[in-house]
């Protein structure tokens, strides 16, 4: 057990802003290369944290709602500068990246219908199938590790396609089971769970936990989660599209565990269903948008926000999708500094409870079965000109016009994968071909 204290160097708190606007500009290629850039940057470059630290903020990270790898900047910040350097670091981690949405939100809106951009956004969103399909493999090898899990996977598939269920009930459900299996010593629980070697570190002050910086901090950041929401349903009423996205992204912060992937087909299932923000395949051509620039791919939220308000609010159509846009940035990201500034002193409580990492084990496997249903929604309405639906039971089955086939996008979508997942070609280089190739397609 290594009990020595590490003695980390102490920043100023201007040369940790420009590293951390460093890694928020260059933060491409979804959590594993952000992770992997953080960890080159503050660990081998600047020495600011070691390895046993580093991974043990990403565990912590692992466990929580939201976007892990932006919330594993404002850790590593909070660790550096207190509650000033988790804003600073978990800001700049996103705002770059929001406001290059917004912009092509905005391009998006205004010229959308021109043949050269339908042709760009055409390829893109065959590309993004390719994109999903390999995040599906990779899931699948890190959390099917047994036969139980594998039929966690299933069963949520079956939940979330056929059953219609809630995503959160979904999520809730298999961290009631990964619980349960873990107290009756079901094969795997104690696998998922190990505990990690005991590591001791000279932790700054602030990190320390504190009933009163407890309660003080939970107060201020529940404040900014929930008055700005309380203010739009007084203010516009329940049924306008503020408020319905206020509240819709405050519900998606507090359940999106296993990342942007498993909770997209929920997004775009009530979006595009129920609240009419957008149409089905612009869902695609937001996480597209979303994969090409720098910052987390939740993001695309932003993308779904701005659509909603400039459609159905009653601003000027770049001045509602702007405020929309600002509306789902709040609610997405404010939570996630909540659950840094309130949990991160009481990390180690939270990862010696072997039931709550056998519950969240049972997550990721129910994830796999969620990104699974991701795919298959994403594909048919790509590959589709035709989709409806016909309920058989308690069952809602697809119904495919074959006619509608199209075999442009189907042969993208296949290059595309066979690039990414055969030969590992750089995501940027294959959504960049995959545009160019549905621009040439438009204009053939």
């Amino acid at each position: 057990m290594d009990t020595t204290p590490f003695k980390a160097a102490s920043p100023s708190f201007g040369e940790a802003t420009r590293t951390f606007a460093k890694i928020g500009l260059l933060s491409f290629g979804g959590p594993a290369g952000q992770i992997a850039l953080m960890h080159k940057v503050l660990v081998d470059e600047k020495r600011w944290l070691d390895e046993p630290r580093f991974l043990h903020a990403l565990n912590y990270c692992m466990l929580l709602p939201g976007p892990e790898a932006m919330q594993l900047a404002t850790y590593a910040g909070w660790l550096l500068h207190g509650i000033r350097g988790g804003l600073m670091a978990g800001l700049l981690f996103v705002l770059p990246g929001a406001l290059v949405i917004t912009a092509l939100s905005a391009i998006y809106l205004t010229v959308g219908h021109v043949t050269l951009v339908q042709g760009l956004l055409f390829g893109l969103k065959a590309a993004v199938l390719a994109v999903v399909l390999e995040a599906l493999i990779k899931v699948s090898k890190r959390a099917l590790k047994n036969g139980l899990m594998v039929v966690l996977a299933v069963a949520a598939f079956i939940a979330i396609a056929f059953l219609k269920l809630p995503f959160p009930l979904i999520i809730a459900a298999a961290a009631v089971i990964g619980a349960l299996m873990h107290l009756s010593g079901a094969a795997g629980s104690k696998a998922s769970a190990e505990a990690d070697p005991e590591i001791t570190y000279a932790m700054p002050e602030w990190t320390k936990p504190s009933a009163g910086r407890l309660f003080s901090t939970l107060g201020i950041w529940l404040a900014i989660w929930f008055v700005p929401l309380i203010v739009l349903w007084q203010w516009f009423g329940p049924g306008h599209v503020f408020t319905a996205e206020a509240t819709f992204f405050s519900k998606m912060a507090a359940v999106t565990f296993g990342g942007a992937y498993a909770v997209l087909a929920y997004v775009a299932q009530q979006a595009v269903e129920v609240h009419g923000w957008l149409k089905p395949d612009e869902m695609l051509t937001g996480l597209g948008l979303a994969e090409t620039t720098p910052g987390p791919l939740i993001l695309v939220l932003v993308f779904v926000g701005f659509l909603g308000g400039a459609r159905l609010s009653t601003l000027a159509p770049l001045a509602g999708g702007a405020a929309g846009a600002m509306v789902t940035l709040w609610f997405t990201f404010a939570p996630c500094f909540l659950w840094i500034f309130v949990g991160a002193p009481y990390v180690e409580t939270v990862r010696n409870v072997r039931w709550l990492a056998s519950a969240l084990s049972a997550v990721t496997a129910a994830v796999v079965g969620i990104i699974a249903n991701l795919a298959v929604w994403f594909a048919l309405h790509v590959l589709f000109g035709n989709v409806d639906e016909v309920n058989w039971g308690p069952f809602a089955l697809p119904v495919l016009d074959f006619g509608s086939f199209d075999w442009a996008a189907a042969l993208i979508a296949v290059a595309a994968g066979v690039a990414l997942i055969r030969f590992h070609v750089n995501m940027i280089v294959v959504l960049a071909v995959s545009a160019l190739a549905g621009m040439a397609w438009h204009l053939s």
